[in-house]
């Protein structure tokens, strides 16, 4: 019997390719968007209603495929929001916004899908982090704040519910060539900022990342080989080596010499 598995935010990006792949190899995938309709045309795949801060949106969700599948084993946390800038000029708003997605938006999704899946006595969740969530980045540290504040969430989750059979897992990926870019929130840049330089160089530096990023197709076939896994590990990365390396170093290293090597790579004194 096929695998059913949820994936949130699957309309574009990584979420829509992890989707394809999972549906390609026969996989019941259902996609989630806040926008169903925009995309039905683009997707081989069903697209549900879902908002990720509307927890009444992921219930219904949820039952939906409940009642068609009578149960769901993988979910796939993978709706998220970038946010760039210094931090003293983003507005709270847009920082409340930013966790409100990227954390307690996955933790809403949990809390609804973990009675199916004890019921059914088992089931995988992946939560979708980053490389960024290992490290503050200037003008990136809300961003990596969320991404780090739902690693570590995990960590404890898993641990709670592996008495039921349910095993969870964090994918950190680095750069990817998706549409992000266009869609985070980007504190504006100010004439009188003091700030502008150095935000301004940092920005475009983020942008050429992404556009310069790894095909999304290498998460799909990454979390493809983790679903298959017998007994998945807690953390993966997936992403360009140095990205990956850049974890490393941050361990090994003592935090000031670290601290100079990212302000030299973002050209910060």
């Amino acid at each position: 019997m096929a695998k059913v598995v949820l994936i949130t935010g699957g309309s574009s990006g990584i979420g829509k390719a992890i989707a394809e792949f999972l549906s390609e190899k026969g996989l019941s995938v259902y996609g989630t968007s806040r926008s169903p309709e925009k995309y039905t045309a683009v997707c081989n795949f069903p697209l549900l209603k879902m908002d990720v801060l509307d927890p009444a949106s992921i219930s219904e969700a949820i039952a939906e495929i409940i009642q068609k599948e009578g149960r769901i084993d993988v979910v796939i946390n993978n709706a998220g929001v970038g946010i760039t800038g210094p931090i003293e000029e983003t507005p709270m708003a847009e920082i409340k916004k930013a966790f409100d997605t990227n954390l307690y938006g996955p933790l809403y999704v949990m809390k609804m899908v973990l009675p199916q899946m004890r019921k059914q006595q088992g089931g995988q969740i992946l939560n979708i982090t980053s490389i960024a969530g290992y490290m503050g980045l200037p003008y990136r540290g809300i961003y990596s704040a969320t991404k780090a504040a739902l690693e570590i969430t995990t960590e404890a989750y898993r641990m709670e519910v592996m008495q039921f059979g349910i095993r969870m897992t964090n994918i950190a990926p680095g750069d990817f060539a998706t549409n992000i870019a266009s869609g985070r929130y980007h504190a504006p840049l100010l004439d009188d900022s003091p700030y502008k330089k150095a935000y301004s160089n940092t920005l475009d530096m983020m942008n050429a990342h992404v556009e310069q990023g790894e095909d999304p197709k290498e998460m799909a076939r990454a979390i493809y080989k983790i679903i298959q896994a017998e007994n998945p590990r807690i953390h993966y990365k997936v992403g360009a080596f140095l990205q990956k390396f850049s974890i490393v170093l941050k361990r090994i290293l003592p935090d000031k010499l670290y601290e100079r090597m990212l302000m030299n790579h973002y050209k910060l004194k």
